[in-house]
């Protein structure tokens, strides 16, 4: 275990040596990337969303594909399409990729293009391959889709399909830095502008399988495994829990995704800690990445300002770990 977890240790502090003030958003991404799951990243412009990806694909050295979501985006410029062409004078149907088939897809500001077209990551999201035309393409195995938006509250955004955020393994918000970090900022920046070749160190993409493999063993007992069912059961049936306000805040709860979330990502947050089993505080380390993007709130909740993370502060209030 120690070379492999040394490794991802390296990478981790390459990332956070590029993205300063951001700890939260490369624990984030080094948990997807363990656990092959999707991120969605939120923040206003200038916090480092699309600068993380970019560091962590430069620190697999692995390929980046990048899609610009804008309003005339069609579900072709991101998976690809057939065409015709010419071959030895007769006209062929060939495949012809999009920016998809690549290890990595940064889908920039993701809710600014209307439904159709984040529909087309649907398929590649959940099973890692696309139908194009009848035909179905493997995407490669190191495969996963970050994607930034701004706030929904910006002009020009369009909300995600429920169906395509229950695909996020997480969700992560960004904030402005602190003075301190944003100081450091400008040092980082000014030392790039002066040199012309990266001394980042980079780590060789198959140590990420082996690490999934080691977190495969990680121990869950069953006392954690009811208390991640009880904390996605509170979320659909908050009325169990009379003398809080869940049930007033809560339409629509979590869908088993998130149970296998939690699973998943409570076993990489005990392997990055070291550990060989789980205990509750690696799932509450995790359950508001994991839960935020999974609830619908009422309009009572909506107009008091409830945001979905005070909602889960307050589930795990009410559910206790055994």
């Amino acid at each position: 275990m120690s070379d492999c977890f040394d490794h991802i240790q390296q990478l981790k502090q390459t990332i956070q040596s590029s993205v300063i003030g951001q700890t939260h958003v490369v624990d984030a991404l080094i948990l997807s990337l363990l656990t092959s799951g999707n991120v969605l990243l939120e923040g206003l412009p200038g916090t480092a969303k699309t600068r993380s990806i970019k560091t962590l694909a430069q620190a697999l050295e692995v390929s980046l594909g990048r899609v610009q979501f804008t309003p005339d985006l069609l579900p072709s410029d991101v998976t690809g399409t057939e065409i015709y062409q010419e071959v030895e004078g007769k006209q062929t149907l060939t495949f012809q990729p999009g920016p998809i088939f690549n290890n990595l897809l940064l889908a920039d500001e993701i809710n600014r293009s209307p439904a159709k077209v984040q529909a087309a990551l649907l398929e590649a999201m959940e099973e890692r391959q696309i139908t194009v035309a009848g035909k179905t393409h493997k995407l490669p195995k190191l495969f996963m889709v970050l994607a930034t938006q701004n706030p929904i509250e910006q002009e020009g955004t369009y909300p995600l399909p429920e169906a395509q955020m229950d695909r996020f393994m997480m969700k992560i918000l960004l904030d402005y830095p602190d003075a301190e970090a944003e100081f450091n900022i400008i040092e980082l920046v000014r030392a790039e502008e002066v040199v012309t070749k990266s001394n980042s160190l980079t780590i060789d993409p198959s140590h990420i399988f082996t690490a999934r493999e080691q977190i495969h063993q990680i121990h869950m007992s069953q006392a954690i495994t009811t208390y991640i069912v009880a904390i996605v059961m509170a979320t659909r049936k908050p009325s169990a829990y009379p003398d809080s306000p869940l049930a007033q805040w809560l339409t629509v709860g979590s869908s088993p995704r998130a149970s296998i979330a939690l699973d998943k990502c409570s076993r990489a947050a005990a392997w990055l800690a070291g550990k060989t089993f789980v205990d509750p505080d690696d799932v509450r380390s995790i359950v508001h990445s994991v839960l935020r993007h999974r609830l619908v709130l009422s309009y009572d909740a909506i107009a008091d300002g409830i945001t979905p993370d005070q909602v889960i502060n307050e589930i795990l209030r009410q559910v206790i770990a055994a």
